[in-house]
């Protein structure tokens, strides 16, 4: 089992994002947006290379992203439901995405066989997402599942707040 580390909430809306191994060593480059059809987040090796990207393939009806692993397109995320928890599917790669959306913690499954777990840590220099892949092989498309992840969390955070904002007034008399 291999660790990458990601600082939390880089991988949101706009991002230029670091991944690191145990050590804190950089092993690879997130760039890119998010927030309309057609925007991409890349995934880059440390020598410049494109190893992975994710591209945001619908925004009604539903959220899609394409992955793509060496410039093959690998899989379609898209949602299956969210209550308790949060369900995604990736046929292609016949991988299950489920877990607890607010509290990062996701696990990734092939059939039965462990892909990935997600989980959060606190080092020394700040808050972590820790992904625990089995294949490093898998890493690329399991970092760029890690930020869709993180998209939608936040974006679902932002709708929820509008949703439950309301104000108090006082008259006095």
């Amino acid at each position: 089992m291999t660790e990458f580390f990601i600082q939390e909430k880089q991988l949101s809306s706009v991002t230029r994002t670091i991944v690191k191994d145990s050590k804190g060593v950089p092993l690879y480059l997130m760039v890119g947006h998010w927030g309309r059809k057609g925007n991409v987040l890349s995934l880059y090796a440390m020598d410049g290379q494109i190893v992975a990207y994710i591209k945001q393939a619908s925004v009604i009806l539903g959220r899609k992203f394409e992955i793509y692993q060496d410039h093959t397109k690998v899989g379609v995320l898209h949602k299956i439901f969210h209550w308790p928890g949060d369900f995604y599917y990736i046929q292609q790669l016949h991988w299950a995405v489920y877990g607890d959306i607010y509290n990062h913690q996701y696990k990734i499954n092939h059939f039965n066989q462990p892909v990935m777990t997600m989980d959060k840590a606190t080092l020394l220099t700040g808050d972590y997402y820790v992904l625990d892949v089995n294949d490093p092989a898998d890493a690329p498309v399991c970092i760029c599942v890690a930020a869709v992840m993180d998209y939608w969390l936040y974006n679902r955070t932002k709708h929820r707040k509008k949703e439950t904002t309301f104000e108090i007034t006082f008259s006095q008399n």
